[in-house]
Order: structure tokens, then C-alpha cells, then sequence
């Protein structure tokens, strides 16, 4: 009676488990880094605008 094809089963349901896991965690990290760049962005243009308008009511 020999267990270790349970054993290998079992290890081999463990490393899928964990390779699901590692591509869920890396897509969320991918999607939250784009999502922060586009905000940056957003904030970068905000404050370019800003300035242009400072810029351009303070040379009159």
C-alpha cells in the first residue's frame, strides 16, 4: 500500500495553487501600477495647466 501517488497529487495541486495565486497577484500589481501612472499623469497635466495659467495672468 503506497501513498505516494496521493503525495504527488497532492504536491501537484499545492504548485498549481500557488502558480494561480503568483498570476492573480502579478496582474493586480500590473493594473495597479497602470492605474497609479494614469493618475500621475492626470495630476502631472492638472499642474501644468495650473502653471500655464499663473504663468500666463502674472505677464500681463
Amino acid at each position: 500500500m503506497s501513498y505516494l501517488g496521493y503525495v504527488v497529487a497532492a504536491y501537484a495541486v499545492f504548485i498549481v495553487v500557488l502558480l494561480v495565486d503568483a498570476a492573480g497577484s502579478a496582474l493586480r500589481l500590473r493594473a495597479a501600477r497602470r492605474v497609479a501612472l494614469l493618475q500621475q499623469q492626470r495630476l502631472d497635466a492638472r499642474r501644468a495647466a495650473t502653471l500655464t495659467q499663473a504663468t500666463g495672468e502674472l505677464s500681463r
